[in-house]
Formats: C-alpha cells, sequence, structure tokens
C-alpha cells in the first residue's frame, strides 16, 4: 500500500466530509501527439493503461507506453491537502499562554491546532495553501477501491452526483441531467472555459474514506 497527497478545494473538502464525494477526475498527462482512440486496461493484472490511435504515418495504429494511474491503485490511499493554517503558542518564555495564527509552517512541537479554510469561519487572518501541507496537519484520509480511464464527457448521472456536487446547483438546472449539467460548471470553474468542451481523457479514481 502506497499513501500519497492529493489537493482539493474546499468545496469539494466539504463535500468528501458529508460523504456526497466517491470520485474525483483528474486529466491524463502526457499522451501521444496523436489522436488517442481508446486507453486499454492491461488484462495481465499490472494495473497500467496504454493509449492507442492511429499511426502518425497514417498506417495502421499506434501505442503509447503502458502507465499506471499516478493516484494509485486499489488499496493505494490518499491523504488530502486543503487551505489551512496553524495556531501556535506566542508567549515569550515566562508570560501567560497567548497563541496566534502562524504565518509560516509551524513546527509541530509548537503547533497547538489546525484550523481549514473550507470549514472555518471567515476572518482576517491569513491561510496558507494546500500545496503546502504536511502530512501531519491533513485530517481527511482517502483509500482507493477502482480506477479507470475515460473520456470525461462519458461522465453519468449518477457519476456526476459522486463528484459531489451542489444539491442547490443541480436543482437551478433547466434539464433532466442537472448533475452532469452542474459537474461541467465546476469542471470549468476549475480547469478554464473550453475545458468541458476538450473532453480530455481523464482518470477516473473512486475511493471511501477512511475514519482515523
Amino acid at each position: 500500500m502506497i499513501t500519497r497527497p492529493i489537493l482539493f478545494s474546499g468545496a469539494m473538502v466539504r463535500a468528501l466530509l458529508d460523504g456526497s464525494k466517491t470520485q474525483t477526475r483528474r486529466i491524463v498527462k502526457d499522451l501521444p501527439p496523436w489522436p488517442i482512440m481508446e486507453i486499454c486496461h492491461d488484462s495481465g493484472g499490472t494495473g497500467k493503461w496504454m493509449p492507442n490511435g492511429p499511426a502518425p504515418n497514417g498506417t495502421g495504429m499506434a501505442a503509447g507506453h503502458w502507465r499506471l494511474c499516478p493516484y494509485g491503485q486499489p488499496g493505494d490511499r490518499l491523504w488530502v491537502r486543503e487551505t489551512w493554517r496553524g495556531v501556535v503558542e506566542i508567549s515569550p518564555p515566562g508570560q501567560p499562554v497567548e497563541h496566534g495564527v502562524a504565518r509560516y509552517v509551524p513546527d509541530r512541537e509548537h503547533c497547538r491546532r489546525v484550523e481549514y479554510a473550507a470549514t472555518q469561519a471567515p476572518d482576517r487572518e491569513p491561510w496558507r495553501p494546500s500545496i503546502h501541507m504536511p502530512r501531519w496537519a491533513s485530517r481527511i484520509l482517502l483509500e482507493i477501491v477502482a480506477v479507470r480511464v475515460e473520456r470525461l464527457q462519458d461522465i453519468t448521472e449518477g457519476d456526476a452526483w459522486a463528484e459531489g456536487v451542489d444539491k442547490a446547483e443541480v436543482v437551478s438546472m433547466p434539464c433532466a441531467d442537472g448533475a452532469t449539467a452542474a459537474y461541467s460548471a465546476l469542471w470549468q470553474r476549475i480547469n478554464g472555459a473550453g475545458s468541458w468542451e476538450a473532453n480530455p481523457w481523464v482518470w477516473v479514481v473512486e475511493f471511501k474514506r477512511v475514519m482515523t
């Protein structure tokens, strides 16, 4: 079993905490420069995937190299990085104990507690980016239960719900597949305008929360 970090936005952290998010989709990177028609799973049980498409010379098919999902395999774990801050002791020696918000990565020994932007009331104190969260400060641990590859727009309505879309936003969508429409809007907020229409290949990582 391997444990890796993974970043989530505040909204997705809240969805993880309430149990509505059990999937995440991440773009498959470093694909061959030719059009990819399929990404095949190795039937030998290695967990590897291979992209295939028309050969650049116009004859037959060309295959890329075998690759593993960079987020892990079933049984591996993911610890969540999110926007955070440490509350540390700032008292001079011999003075009554006072605490303040750390503006640096606090030494664990002196960090009295960790606060998280996703579930903390807004204030004017600074926050640390999720990329700078150390393992010990993380509060959410996930276990991967399945991995697959598909085109982004192949997402089903049920899978869109499993991505943790906002229920109020789904209700406001003027279409039958409201969860998919809400996920499309969420994807574009994260990845930019036109990113949904690009319909990239994505890793689909399914997981369950591990209670620690």
